[in-house]
């Protein structure tokens, strides 16, 4: 296993876009093994949320500041709470862990990290309750990234025979 695979699987796990569902099997495909993969790509993409959190709160503080920003972001955050309040107060960080679980676009730790924040959740709860969702996804893509494997080995071995 070589250092470029550690380096390239740990960007695509800090990278909004790509995150696990591109961190797992870019080190999988690099031969890691299947737990250090695991580890390595859930720790990079938990590591992010603190950050994320950090910065969108220094951001929002220094952007107050700006009478249009404070007028847009005052609109959109109260909107965003309207929306999901009762989602929020049916499924609480429950409904965090399981958004941001699901290995779908935009569903990941940014995206749960953001949500968290816009919705006013406690960051400490927040970011336990995204810890764990990314760990959960990790399972899911890992799972998934197996029985990919297995398939292309199947197949190999069905073609050969042919």
């Amino acid at each position: 296993m070589k250092l470029s695979t550690f380096i390239a699987a740990g960007l695509a796990c800090i990278i909004p876009i790509s995150e696990l569902r591109g961190g797992i099997p870019i080190a999988r495909g690099g031969g890691m093994d299947p737990f250090i993969a695991y580890f390595f790509c859930v720790a990079a993409n938990i590591l992010v949320v603190p950050i994320v959190l950090l910065f969108i709160q220094t951001l929002h503080k220094l952007l107050l500041h700006f009478g249009w920003y404070q007028r847009f972001s005052e609109k959109l955050i109260e909107r965003a709470r309207r929306k999901v309040k009762k989602k929020v107060d049916k499924f609480g960080y429950i409904g965090l862990v399981i958004f941001v679980a699901l290995p779908l676009p935009f569903t990941g730790a940014y995206t749960g990290a953001l949500g968290a924040w816009v919705l006013g959740m406690d960051m400490k709860k927040s970011l336990f309750a995204v810890a764990l969702g990314v760990a959960i996804a990790g399972v899911l893509v890992s799972i998934a990234v197996a029985l990919g494997m297995a398939g292309i080995e199947a197949a190999k071995f069905f073609y050969k025979g042919t």
